[in-house]
Protein backbone atom coordinates (compact mmCIF):
# COMPACT_ATOMS: atom_id res chain seq x y z
CA UNK A 1 0.00 0.00 0.00
CA UNK A 2 1.26 3.54 -0.82
CA UNK A 3 2.05 5.62 2.46
CA UNK A 4 0.78 8.69 0.91
CA UNK A 5 -2.28 7.98 -1.51
CA UNK A 6 -3.23 10.86 -4.41
CA UNK A 7 -5.99 11.59 -6.12
CA UNK A 8 -5.94 9.91 -9.73
CA UNK A 9 -7.30 10.06 -12.92
CA UNK A 10 -6.73 7.11 -15.07
CA UNK A 11 -7.17 6.93 -18.82
CA UNK A 12 -7.29 3.84 -20.68
CA UNK A 13 -8.51 1.61 -23.26
CA UNK A 14 -7.61 -2.30 -23.60
CA UNK A 15 -6.37 -4.85 -21.87
CA UNK A 16 -2.97 -4.01 -21.59
CA UNK A 17 -4.72 -0.86 -19.18
CA UNK A 18 -6.46 -2.86 -16.78
CA UNK A 19 -3.54 -4.28 -15.08
CA UNK A 20 -2.25 -1.11 -14.18
CA UNK A 21 -5.59 -0.04 -13.43
CA UNK A 22 -5.41 -2.69 -10.99
CA UNK A 23 -2.10 -1.79 -9.57
CA UNK A 24 -2.92 1.72 -8.88
CA UNK A 25 -6.34 0.46 -6.72
CA UNK A 26 -4.27 -2.87 -4.83
CA UNK A 27 -1.70 0.26 -3.71
CA UNK A 28 -4.34 2.52 -2.33
CA UNK A 29 -4.56 5.42 -4.63
CA UNK A 30 -7.80 7.14 -4.66
CA UNK A 31 -9.07 6.34 -8.46
CA UNK A 32 -11.52 10.21 -8.56
CA UNK A 33 -12.53 9.12 -12.78
CA UNK A 34 -11.71 6.96 -15.00
CA UNK A 35 -11.50 7.35 -19.25
CA UNK A 36 -11.94 5.44 -21.83
CA UNK A 37 -12.65 5.32 -25.58
CA UNK A 38 -16.55 5.02 -26.12
CA UNK A 39 -18.16 1.91 -26.53
CA UNK A 40 -17.63 0.27 -30.33
CA UNK A 41 -19.93 -2.03 -32.80
CA UNK A 42 -18.16 -5.34 -32.72
CA UNK A 43 -18.80 -8.83 -33.71
CA UNK A 44 -20.85 -10.16 -36.04
CA UNK A 45 -24.26 -8.36 -34.36
CA UNK A 46 -22.34 -5.59 -34.41
CA UNK A 47 -23.16 -4.72 -30.65
CA UNK A 48 -21.61 -1.88 -28.60
CA UNK A 49 -18.85 -3.09 -27.21
CA UNK A 50 -16.86 -1.28 -24.17
CA UNK A 51 -13.19 -1.32 -23.71
CA UNK A 52 -12.02 -3.80 -21.34
CA UNK A 53 -10.76 -1.02 -19.52
CA UNK A 54 -14.66 0.25 -19.07
CA UNK A 55 -15.61 -2.90 -17.67
CA UNK A 56 -13.16 -3.41 -15.17
CA UNK A 57 -13.76 0.08 -13.79
CA UNK A 58 -17.95 -0.79 -13.97
CA UNK A 59 -16.95 -3.60 -11.95
CA UNK A 60 -15.33 -1.70 -9.33
CA UNK A 61 -18.41 1.01 -9.30
CA UNK A 62 -15.49 3.64 -10.79
CA UNK A 63 -16.96 6.73 -11.94
CA UNK A 64 -16.89 6.61 -15.86
CA UNK A 65 -16.07 9.38 -18.27
CA UNK A 66 -16.23 7.75 -22.24
CA UNK A 67 -16.20 11.34 -24.42
CA UNK A 68 -15.24 10.79 -28.01
CA UNK A 69 -13.02 14.05 -28.33
CA UNK A 70 -11.01 15.99 -25.28
CA UNK A 71 -11.11 19.52 -26.65
CA UNK A 72 -14.30 20.59 -25.95
CA UNK A 73 -14.53 23.63 -23.73
CA UNK A 74 -17.13 21.35 -21.77
CA UNK A 75 -14.80 18.27 -21.43
CA UNK A 76 -11.72 19.98 -20.58
CA UNK A 77 -14.17 22.10 -17.63
CA UNK A 78 -14.80 18.46 -16.29
CA UNK A 79 -11.34 17.15 -16.03
CA UNK A 80 -10.21 20.25 -14.07
CA UNK A 81 -13.23 20.19 -12.00
CA UNK A 82 -11.97 16.64 -10.66
CA UNK A 83 -8.70 18.25 -8.89
CA UNK A 84 -6.90 15.17 -9.53
CA UNK A 85 -2.81 14.91 -8.31
CA UNK A 86 -2.07 13.43 -11.46
CA UNK A 87 -3.49 11.54 -14.38
CA UNK A 88 -1.92 7.61 -15.16
CA UNK A 89 -2.32 6.88 -19.08
CA UNK A 90 -2.17 4.08 -20.60
CA UNK A 91 -2.85 2.90 -24.32
CA UNK A 92 -6.11 5.51 -24.11
CA UNK A 93 -6.36 6.62 -27.49
CA UNK A 94 -7.26 10.00 -27.51
CA UNK A 95 -5.26 13.56 -27.78
CA UNK A 96 -4.62 14.89 -24.57
CA UNK A 97 -5.07 19.08 -25.10
CA UNK A 98 -2.67 21.78 -23.45
CA UNK A 99 -5.43 22.33 -20.71
CA UNK A 100 -5.78 18.63 -19.91
CA UNK A 101 -1.87 17.72 -19.48
CA UNK A 102 -1.76 20.71 -17.14
CA UNK A 103 -4.65 20.06 -15.07
CA UNK A 104 -3.52 17.57 -12.61
CA UNK A 105 -0.70 19.26 -10.05
CA UNK A 106 1.68 17.07 -10.79
CA UNK A 107 0.57 16.21 -14.56
CA UNK A 108 0.09 13.23 -16.35
CA UNK A 109 2.29 10.18 -16.49
CA UNK A 110 1.97 8.08 -19.39
CA UNK A 111 3.02 4.12 -19.89
CA UNK A 112 4.31 3.50 -23.31
CA UNK A 113 4.98 0.51 -24.61
CA UNK A 114 9.06 0.70 -26.38
CA UNK A 115 12.20 1.82 -25.58
CA UNK A 116 11.82 5.45 -26.38
CA UNK A 117 12.57 6.97 -29.00
CA UNK A 118 12.02 3.93 -30.66
CA UNK A 119 8.30 3.13 -31.51
CA UNK A 120 6.55 6.48 -31.04
CA UNK A 121 2.95 5.82 -31.57
CA UNK A 122 0.17 3.70 -31.47
CA UNK A 123 1.53 0.39 -32.13
CA UNK A 124 4.66 0.04 -30.57
CA UNK A 125 4.26 -3.83 -29.42
CA UNK A 126 3.26 -4.96 -33.20
CA UNK A 127 5.86 -3.01 -34.91
CA UNK A 128 8.65 -4.08 -32.48
CA UNK A 129 7.74 -7.73 -33.64
CA UNK A 130 6.98 -7.45 -37.12
CA UNK A 131 10.72 -5.17 -37.49
CA UNK A 132 12.36 -8.21 -35.78
CA UNK A 133 13.43 -6.02 -32.97
CA UNK A 134 15.33 -8.43 -30.31
CA UNK A 135 14.68 -6.12 -27.08
CA UNK A 136 11.91 -3.76 -26.08
CA UNK A 137 10.19 -2.47 -22.90
CA UNK A 138 7.53 -0.35 -21.11
CA UNK A 139 8.48 3.38 -19.81
CA UNK A 140 6.72 5.76 -17.80
CA UNK A 141 7.38 9.46 -19.16
CA UNK A 142 6.06 12.65 -18.34
CA UNK A 143 3.27 13.91 -21.01
CA UNK A 144 3.67 16.52 -23.57
CA UNK A 145 2.34 17.98 -26.62
CA UNK A 146 4.33 16.39 -28.36
CA UNK A 147 4.13 12.69 -29.68
CA UNK A 148 5.68 10.18 -26.77
CA UNK A 149 8.47 13.03 -26.52
CA UNK A 150 8.52 13.49 -23.22
CA UNK A 151 10.76 12.44 -20.28
CA UNK A 152 11.29 9.37 -19.51
CA UNK A 153 10.80 8.29 -15.22
CA UNK A 154 11.49 4.79 -15.34
CA UNK A 155 11.96 1.94 -17.63
CA UNK A 156 11.76 -2.29 -17.73
CA UNK A 157 13.17 -3.70 -20.27
CA UNK A 158 11.93 -7.62 -22.01
CA UNK A 159 13.61 -10.12 -24.47
CA UNK A 160 11.46 -10.34 -27.48
CA UNK A 161 10.92 -14.19 -27.65
CA UNK A 162 11.56 -15.92 -31.38
CA UNK A 163 8.27 -17.52 -31.21
CA UNK A 164 6.99 -13.36 -29.45
CA UNK A 165 3.39 -12.98 -30.51
CA UNK A 166 2.22 -8.93 -29.66
CA UNK A 167 -0.68 -10.94 -27.54
CA UNK A 168 2.26 -12.80 -25.20
CA UNK A 169 4.05 -9.66 -25.12
CA UNK A 170 1.24 -7.22 -24.21
CA UNK A 171 0.63 -9.73 -21.55
CA UNK A 172 4.35 -8.92 -20.20
CA UNK A 173 4.86 -5.66 -20.70
CA UNK A 174 1.56 -4.96 -18.97
CA UNK A 175 2.30 -6.52 -15.75
CA UNK A 176 6.09 -5.01 -15.58
CA UNK A 177 4.70 -1.59 -16.34
CA UNK A 178 1.96 -1.89 -13.79
CA UNK A 179 4.98 -2.91 -11.20
CA UNK A 180 6.94 0.61 -12.45
CA UNK A 181 3.87 2.78 -11.44
CA UNK A 182 3.93 2.66 -7.36
CA UNK A 183 7.50 3.94 -7.58
CA UNK A 184 6.80 6.18 -9.76
CA UNK A 185 4.66 8.09 -8.22
CA UNK A 186 6.01 8.22 -5.15
CA UNK A 187 8.97 9.85 -6.44
CA UNK A 188 7.25 12.59 -8.18
CA UNK A 189 5.28 13.60 -5.51
CA UNK A 190 7.75 13.40 -3.48
CA UNK A 191 10.02 15.78 -5.98
CA UNK A 192 12.49 12.90 -5.73
CA UNK A 193 12.28 11.87 -9.28
CA UNK A 194 15.38 11.65 -11.94
CA UNK A 195 13.59 12.21 -15.45
CA UNK A 196 16.07 11.95 -18.90
CA UNK A 197 15.48 13.58 -22.08
CA UNK A 198 14.87 11.20 -24.79
CA UNK A 199 17.45 10.88 -27.73
CA UNK A 200 17.24 12.53 -30.72
CA UNK A 201 18.65 9.63 -32.48
CA UNK A 202 16.79 6.72 -32.97
CA UNK A 203 13.91 7.70 -33.47
CA UNK A 204 10.78 5.85 -35.00
CA UNK A 205 7.26 5.97 -35.35
CA UNK A 206 4.98 2.76 -34.45
CA UNK A 207 1.99 3.75 -37.02
CA UNK A 208 -1.45 2.22 -36.34
CA UNK A 209 -2.05 -1.28 -37.86
CA UNK A 210 -4.23 -1.06 -40.69
CA UNK A 211 -5.64 -3.76 -43.15
CA UNK A 212 -2.97 -3.16 -45.53
CA UNK A 213 -0.44 -4.37 -43.06
CA UNK A 214 -2.26 -7.98 -42.99
CA UNK A 215 -1.56 -9.56 -46.83
CA UNK A 216 1.28 -11.95 -46.96
CA UNK A 217 3.67 -11.14 -49.37
CA UNK A 218 5.25 -14.88 -49.88
CA UNK A 219 8.39 -12.82 -52.16
CA UNK A 220 10.08 -11.32 -48.68
CA UNK A 221 12.04 -13.48 -46.56
CA UNK A 222 10.64 -16.28 -44.20
CA UNK A 223 12.46 -14.55 -41.27
CA UNK A 224 10.06 -11.18 -42.23
CA UNK A 225 7.09 -13.28 -42.82
CA UNK A 226 7.43 -14.92 -39.05
CA UNK A 227 8.12 -11.98 -37.96
CA UNK A 228 4.71 -9.88 -39.39
CA UNK A 229 2.49 -13.39 -38.31
CA UNK A 230 3.34 -12.90 -35.06
CA UNK A 231 3.15 -9.63 -34.75
CA UNK A 232 -0.45 -9.83 -36.12
CA UNK A 233 -1.67 -12.44 -33.66
CA UNK A 234 -3.90 -12.39 -31.80
CA UNK A 235 -5.41 -9.48 -33.64
CA UNK A 236 -6.23 -8.78 -35.97
CA UNK A 237 -3.98 -11.85 -37.99
CA UNK A 238 -2.21 -12.12 -40.91
CA UNK A 239 -3.90 -13.10 -44.50
CA UNK A 240 -3.39 -15.10 -47.49
CA UNK A 241 -5.48 -16.37 -50.48
CA UNK A 242 -5.80 -19.54 -51.90
CA UNK A 243 -8.24 -20.65 -54.24
CA UNK A 244 -9.57 -24.62 -52.88
CA UNK A 245 -9.91 -27.15 -55.79
CA UNK A 246 -13.81 -27.25 -55.37
CA UNK A 247 -14.25 -23.96 -55.16
CA UNK A 248 -14.16 -21.13 -57.86
CA UNK A 249 -13.59 -18.40 -55.52
CA UNK A 250 -10.80 -18.12 -53.46
CA UNK A 251 -10.75 -18.06 -49.63
CA UNK A 252 -9.20 -15.93 -47.33
CA UNK A 253 -7.31 -17.31 -44.55
CA UNK A 254 -5.98 -16.15 -41.15
CA UNK A 255 -2.67 -17.01 -39.65
CA UNK A 256 -1.44 -16.57 -36.34
CA UNK A 257 1.04 -18.60 -35.89
CA UNK A 258 4.49 -20.13 -37.66
CA UNK A 259 7.95 -21.01 -37.15
CA UNK A 260 10.99 -20.53 -40.18
CA UNK A 261 12.50 -23.98 -41.62
CA UNK A 262 14.35 -25.13 -44.87
CA UNK A 263 12.78 -25.03 -47.78
CA UNK A 264 12.88 -23.38 -51.32
CA UNK A 265 10.49 -23.18 -54.28
CA UNK A 266 8.78 -20.35 -56.25
CA UNK A 267 7.33 -18.10 -53.51
CA UNK A 268 3.77 -19.15 -51.95
CA UNK A 269 3.79 -22.56 -53.39
CA UNK A 270 2.97 -25.34 -50.37
CA UNK A 271 5.94 -27.89 -49.94
CA UNK A 272 4.29 -30.81 -48.42
CA UNK A 273 1.48 -31.88 -46.35
CA UNK A 274 2.68 -30.10 -43.27
CA UNK A 275 2.14 -26.21 -45.10
CA UNK A 276 5.13 -25.87 -45.27
CA UNK A 277 5.30 -23.00 -48.07
CA UNK A 278 8.17 -21.37 -49.67
CA UNK A 279 9.27 -17.42 -49.37
CA UNK A 280 11.69 -15.41 -50.91
CA UNK A 281 14.26 -16.68 -48.82
CA UNK A 282 13.78 -20.05 -46.93
CA UNK A 283 10.30 -21.61 -46.05
CA UNK A 284 7.60 -21.08 -43.26
CA UNK A 285 5.42 -23.78 -41.46
CA UNK A 286 1.95 -22.49 -41.19
CA UNK A 287 1.15 -23.34 -37.15
CA UNK A 288 -2.57 -21.86 -36.47
CA UNK A 289 -5.15 -20.66 -39.01
CA UNK A 290 -8.44 -19.42 -39.33
CA UNK A 291 -10.96 -20.06 -41.79
CA UNK A 292 -14.14 -17.94 -42.36
CA UNK A 293 -16.49 -18.91 -40.08
CA UNK A 294 -14.49 -20.94 -38.07
CA UNK A 295 -12.12 -20.53 -34.50
CA UNK A 296 -8.59 -20.75 -35.07
CA UNK A 297 -7.26 -24.37 -35.24
CA UNK A 298 -3.87 -26.23 -35.50
CA UNK A 299 -2.76 -26.96 -39.10
CA UNK A 300 -2.61 -30.38 -38.30
CA UNK A 301 -6.72 -29.99 -37.45
CA UNK A 302 -6.84 -27.83 -40.03
CA UNK A 303 -5.70 -29.96 -42.90
CA UNK A 304 -7.90 -33.02 -41.85
CA UNK A 305 -10.54 -30.78 -43.31
CA UNK A 306 -9.00 -28.63 -46.25
CA UNK A 307 -6.95 -30.49 -48.72
CA UNK A 308 -4.25 -28.19 -49.47
CA UNK A 309 -2.03 -30.46 -51.98
CA UNK A 310 1.78 -30.22 -52.41
CA UNK A 311 2.11 -27.93 -55.45
CA UNK A 312 -0.91 -25.40 -54.52
CA UNK A 313 0.01 -21.79 -54.59
CA UNK A 314 -1.03 -19.13 -52.05
CA UNK A 315 -1.12 -15.59 -52.87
Amino acid sequence: MSTNPQRLIFMGSPEIAVTALEKLIETGHEIVCVYTQPPRAAGRGRKLTPTPVHIYAEARGLPIRTPHTLKSAEEKTAFQALQADLAIVVAYGLILPKAVLSAPKYGCVNLHASLLPRWRGAAPIQRAIMAGDKRTGIQAMMMEAGLDTGPVLASAETDIGRQETSGSLYARLSRLGADLLPDVIDSLIAGMSNPHVQSQAGISYAEKITAADQPIDWTRPANEIDAQIRGLSPAPGAKLIYTPQDASRPTVLKVFMSEVCAGEGVPGTVLDDKLTIACGEGAIRLKILQRPGKGPMSAEAFVKGVAIREGTRFT
